[in-house]
């Protein structure tokens, strides 16, 4: 019987390019050449959803990886160099970011919990929600029509964090571009000095070092793998400190991004319909045949009632009555929403952000414990200022929408009642009484937005600027057009008086001159340098302390990719080892090799490199009947700390070789005293002949994968499960690769076990004469060619019948 069982099956109709097992379930997640994200369950492989490439993500995806809870895939996308985060269970984009180079691996890790501080940190609750205002959902009508972010989307990004322990998103690309995001999303380290192109990276559980396999380009066109260490003593040794502050700027990068959504909204309820009057009245100015001001024109239909055949023209004919009521109640719906969103979304976000901040810089001003990790009290302090004068400037927003409101109520009430009349109908009783309070204020309203402006005609391409609120929303370098009249203001007047309130950090400015889109983007700027200070002090921190080249590649992975192609990297928490696997199949073609180091970079290992002699421990296993044949390792991958599972190939034969699955048990290998003498300024591949080998008994943890040409393989050795790819990269099978055989025991233990048998062996002698071709060799097991109703099975458990 096959040591594994085969539960899925599938030819997939574009070439898979990542293949990724969750951490936490029975889902693997696959990337393809045509760009598209799929998820697929264990039973049946079957789809649960699949994600399309769109313009804003790009449509070329360079790696994967799951978060250690299984919440959230990250993916990097070569073409517009973004990372991208979506939610498993929606396939919803959540959060992206740009990056430097394009992404070729990456890794999201758990980190260990050793200290009780960070324990306790862990089990201590955010008193913050005791007393801060909750952050209200962004309106469904609103964010439906956003490109990247659908409905519901502010809770989701604002739960990014979730539940999660201290975790860690590293990304490796060309030039040696390696970078890490705690939580996924703030970017805590910027390292450099890794030559190359990084194919493969481990950063360890306990956060002393990070393992990378580099790709470096040799004089010879032939570039060189190897593998360097890189120390990352200082995060491990301010861990609890390191957990603190990235979960604080995690926190506040998630508040960014809300407030970018708020503003989006607010910019999507203003509409362009708000600017017809302004245009209205401007082409009125240049066809007019009279030198008679605009403002002239409609203070004498207000004061006398009488206009000119020109205003009367733009009044009855252009914009009409049933346009004035419909520019009317858009104008009231319009501003009405973006007052709402300003008071229970801006406002609200931009208090808790001012929180959270006032705790970061509590902690920059902790020197003892802060300092090392870069965090600076005046950077902190700017973005505490940039954000007050963001809330000022909202604040600010507010009130050019309250007068505003008033003028066009009172404007647009009068302006009806004067075209009514031009045009002989009937004027409703209630709207005919206009007090002489009501015409001075429109009046006042007249004189103060309809005089024509000259320079305003040359910056905007018109004479008048009556809608004063979409100015604040343009996200433009530009003063305002019309910016808040600030005469008569006691306290602006009593502060520019002062010298010391003028020069006083308590005071936020206010810059009356400039949109809310300029604030919020120098907020912004304030947060991301008082972010990037710490992810440049713990970048420079790092050093590398171990290199060693190991063989040169027949062909270069940025010509042709080989996203499987090994080495793998393995980090063992409970031995803090990190395990390198890899072969050369040019030198040693029957050898695979097992290189470990200590996660501290300092600490010396018995017995660092290893390698497994496949050529006799598979013979008695697979076919002993048969004259000896060498195998060779095409893929492997660290099942778990105690196993290795492999793809192999009878070397020598391309054609119709035979592959096989199989488990490789380490323990023998990894308590091996023979020590080897090794000069790292060579290349591996020139002292492989004294590399000591080690033979492995198989035992039955095999499988012959017939009719595939099997290539790679994904493993997962919590979930205990395996996907193998075929080398076209379309054909796949999934296996469950620890089998409990209690089930199968007590039923033939049973007094209807023999019945059972005969009635088994009617059925599959009935399918072998009708069904000749599709019978499965014996070594596949006997009763997997038979169909699921047939033998009476569920689907699942028959998935491993004749390939698709």
């Amino acid at each position: 019987m096959p040591a594994f069982r085969q539960v899925g099956e599938k030819q997939l109709p574009n070439p898979i390019l990542f293949m990724v097992w969750s951490p936490k379930r029975d889902l693997i997640a696959l990337a393809n050449r045509a760009g598209e994200l799929l998820l697929h369950r264990l039973a049946n492989f079957q789809r649960v959803w699949s994600l399309a490439p769109n313009e804003n993500t790009g449509k070329e995806i360079t790696a994967l990886a799951w978060r250690p809870d299984g919440k959230i895939l990250a993916f990097g996308v070569g073409d517009t160099r973004k990372v991208v985060l979506c939610d498993a269970e929606k396939a919803e984009i959540l959060h992206l970011f740009p990056v430097e180079n394009p992404i070729t691996c990456m890794q999201w890790m758990d980190v260990l919990e050793e200290s009780s501080i960070l324990t306790s940190f862990y089990n201590s609750e955010d008193e913050s929600n005791l007393f801060l205002p909750k952050l209200a959902t962004l309106p469904k009508s609103y964010s439906t029509t956003s490109k990247i972010f659908s409905e519901e989307k502010s809770d989701e990004v604002m739960n990014l964090l979730g539940d999660a322990r201290l975790n860690m998103l590293v990304l490796g690309g060309h030039s040696g571009f390696v970078e890490l995001y705690a939580y996924g999303m703030y970017r805590i380290a910027t390292l450099s000095g890794v030559p190359g192109t990084c194919r493969s990276l481990c950063l360890s559980s306990d956060l002393k070092s990070l393992a990378v396999v580099t790709e470096i380009k040799a004089t010879d066109d032939q570039p060189e793998i190897s593998y360097i260490q890189l120390d990352t003593k200082l995060l491990s040794d301010c861990l609890p400190e390191l957990a603190r502050m990235a979960f604080k700027f995690t926190h506040i990068s998630t508040l960014l991004q809300y407030l970018r959504l708020s503003l989006t909204c607010m910019c999507e309820a203003w509409e362009d319909i708000l600017m017809q009057m302004d245009l209205r009245l401007t082409k009125f100015v240049q066809e007019k045949n009279t030198n008679t001001q605009v403002q002239d024109e409609f203070l004498e239909l207000l004061l006398w009632g009488k206009s000119s055949p020109e205003l009367q023209g733009l009044l009855m004919n252009q914009l009409t009555v049933k346009g004035l009521k419909k520019l009317s109640q858009s104008i009231e719906s319009s501003y009405s929403s973006i007052q709402k969103l300003v008071i229970s979304h801006l406002q609200t976000g931009a208090e808790v952000l001012l929180y959270h901040l006032s705790e970061v810089k509590g902690m920059s001003l902790w020197k003892q414990k802060f300092q090392p990790l870069g965090l600076d009290a005046s950077a902190v302090e700017d973005a505490i200022t940039a954000v007050g004068s963001f809330t000022l400037k909202a604040n600010e927003l507010l009130q050019v929408i309250d007068k505003s409101m008033k003028n066009f109520k009172a404007f647009f009430r009068w302006l009806y009642v004067a075209m009514l009349r031009m045009s002989d109908d009937h004027v409703p009783p209630e709207l005919n009484k206009i007090t002489q309070k009501d015409i001075a204020f429109v009046a006042d309203f007249l004189s103060e937005y309809f005089s024509e402006n000259e320079e305003l005609f040359d910056r905007k391409g018109k004479y008048f600027n009556v809608e004063c609120v979409g100015q604040y929303l343009k996200d433009e370098d530009e003063d305002l057009v019309s910016p808040p009249n600030t005469e008569g203001n006691q306290w602006l007047s009593f502060m520019k008086g002062s010298t010391h309130l003028k020069e006083s950090p308590l005071l936020f400015p206010s810059y009356p001159q400039k949109s809310l889109h300029y604030v919020k983007r120098m907020m912004e700027s304030a947060i991301e340098l008082c972010l990037l200070k710490p992810a440049e002090v713990i970048g420079k921190s790092v050093k590398q302390a171990f290199c060693v080249p190991l063989y040169s590649a027949a062909e270069s992975s940025e010509s042709s990719p080989r996203p499987f192609e090994l080495p793998s990297l393995w980090n063992d928490k409970k031995a803090a080892m990190h395990y390198v696997v890899f072969s050369m199949p040019e030198v040693s073609p029957c050898l695979l090799y097992l290189m470990r180091r200590h996660t501290d970079p300092h600490r010396p290992v018995p017995s660092p490199l290893i390698a497994i002699d496949l050529s006799s421990s598979l013979q008695s296993g697979i076919d002993s009947s048969r004259d000896a044949h060498q195998y060779g390792c095409l893929d492997a991958r660290i099942y778990d700390d105690e196993t290795l599972t492999v793809v192999l190939r009878e070397a020598g034969e391309e054609e119709g070789s035979q592959r096989v699955l199989a488990q490789l048990p380490l323990g023998s290998v990894l308590s091996c005293e023979e020590e080897f003498t090794w000069d790292h300024t060579q290349k591996l591949e020139q002292q492989a002949a004294g590399v000591p080998a080690q033979m492995l008994a198989l035992e039955n943890q095999w499988r012959i994968l017939e009719n595939m040409r099997a290539q790679f393989v994904a493993v997962n050795g919590v979930r205990r499960v395996a996907c193998v790819l075929s080398s076209n990269l379309r054909h796949v099978r999934v296996f469950e690769m620890d089998v409990e055989d209690e089930e199968d025991e007590e039923r033939l233990a049973s007094p209807e076990a023999s019945a059972e048998q005969e009635q088994l062996e009617e059925l599959l002698a009935s399918h072998v004469d009708g069904e000749g071709e599709g019978e499965r060799p014996e070594g596949e097991g006997g009763a997997e060619g038979a169909p699921a109703e047939a033998l009476g099975l569920p689907e699942e458990q028959a998935l491993d019948a004749d390939p698709l």
